[in-house]
């Protein structure tokens, strides 16, 4: 799973993702956690503010958020809260690393490990987003979660499931909104190559 991620460099994301509006008061976050707010491209190559966390359009009750900040690439076109925004609510969410945990050698407590790209620069999640309106006020709530896939070869030691980094060859077409095809799309749910990416503890 990725249950928490960085964003140091947020105003390197309009030049990084090509986005044309301009977001204000982003600050850097070294530790993004669920339910906070951060950036996120949609597939109108807008950045906006989401809640880490997706509530489908159609849930009764806000909560279902906490259970879905991750989404199992092998599994999103059969899930129900996925199917839709798998083909209309795409998203990039941009991070500068991730992290996750494996116990000590000496047997007390966990070591925790930051991911990030080989190269320093920013990358995207690939992720989905909704809209929930919140049935008191009608106020709409945009949310999103990461997809997740199997670990490469620097995450397998450490954990079983790594977030989705989409090459940045594949981040246009996942973006693309004419395409809605699931099995055009799945297959660039891959991990990111073992040589794209290193790990440090934190």
């Amino acid at each position: 799973m990725c249950g928490r991620y960085a964003l140091l460099r947020p105003n390197e994301i309009y030049t990084r993702f090509q986005i044309p509006n301009l977001l204000e008061g982003v600050e850097a976050n070294p530790d993004v956690r669920p339910t906070q707010l951060a950036p996120v491209v949609g597939m109108d190559r807008r950045v906006e503010l989401m809640r880490w966390g997706l509530i489908p359009s159609w849930a009764k009750d806000p909560a279902m958020g906490a259970k879905l900040i991750n989404a199992r690439a092998e599994t999103i076109a059969e899930k129900a809260s996925f199917r839709k925004p798998l083909r209309s609510g795409r998203c990039l969410i941009p991070a500068t690393g991730f992290y996750e945990w494996r116990p000590s050698p000496s047997g007390r407590g966990k070591v925790k490990y930051l991911f990030t790209r080989a190269d320093g620069e920013l990358f995207g999640f690939a992720g989905l987003c909704d809209t929930w309106r919140d049935p008191a006020s009608g106020r709409p709530v945009r949310t999103y979660t990461i997809i997740t896939t199997t670990p490469n070869a620097v995450v397998a030691p450490i954990h079983d499931r790594m977030p989705v980094i989409l090459r940045r060859d594949a981040e246009d077409i996942w973006l693309d909104p004419g395409e809605d095809d699931p099995h055009a799309l799945l297959p660039y749910l891959a991990p990111l190559p073992d040589d794209e990416l290193v790990a440090q503890a934190a």
